[in-house]
């Protein structure tokens, strides 16, 4: 160690060290911060992979909440509800005798027979659309639909009907299957849920 020794006014003397770090005391510096900063990193990564999770069950439950509250309504007002299928781009009521489960649901809102609302699962897809009389109205709610025949006709007891009886539950069960995304691992989420015509004409 060098010392240097100098005189200042007032006649007293000060020692003044000039010390380096050794080469053993920087490479644990260094290793230190190297351990800080990859504790930081990845307690931001695993934030974000929280935040990511949340935001996207959030946003299903959101979504869920929506759209259920919107169907659970027109069917509620509706003039009649029948389940059928999609066929060649348009829709085919089941007939009585038939067991009252499809793709699609349709929905006349009031007595005039042109006008509608359309509810359906796109097979070739897997999106879950909503249509209606006015042209160019068909909206993809959702995708990556698993089940392809989400809608049923039942009874008041939970019994799929073979009839198009007037006092039918729209029953509507909808899989999600959520692939796997940037730091999120692949998830799958359901729809479940009954609705019933307030007014039975």
């Amino acid at each position: 160690m060098n010392v240097r020794t100098t005189t200042i006014s007032g006649g007293k003397d000060r020692l003044y060290a000039a010390q380096g770090f050794t080469l053993p005391e920087m490479v644990i510096a260094l290793a230190i911060f190297i351990f800080l900063v990859g504790g930081v990193i990845s307690a931001n990564l695993f934030g974000l992979r929280m935040f990511q999770i949340t935001q996207t069950k959030l946003n299903v439950t959101r979504w869920s909440r929506e759209t259920v509250m919107r169907l659970t309504d027109e069917i509620h007002v509706c003039n009649s509800a029948q389940v059928g299928v999609i066929s060649n781009g348009m829709f085919v009521g089941l007939l009585d005798g038939d067991v009252q489960q499809g793709d699609a649901l349709y929905i006349n809102p009031s007595t005039d027979t042109n006008s509608y609302i359309l509810y359906f699962v796109d097979t070739d897809d897997r999106t879950f659309r909503r249509s209606t009389d006015q042209a160019e109205s068909t909206v993809i709610l959702a995708s990556s639909v698993t089940n392809v025949v989400p809608f049923s006709a039942q009874d008041m007891t939970g019994n799929i009907l073979t009839n198009n009886a007037n006092n039918k539950v729209i029953h509507i069960t909808l899989e999600f299957y959520q692939p796997e995304q940037f730091m999120q691992s692949a998830d799958y989420y359901k729809l479940d849920t009954s609705v019933k015509q307030r007014v039975v004409p």
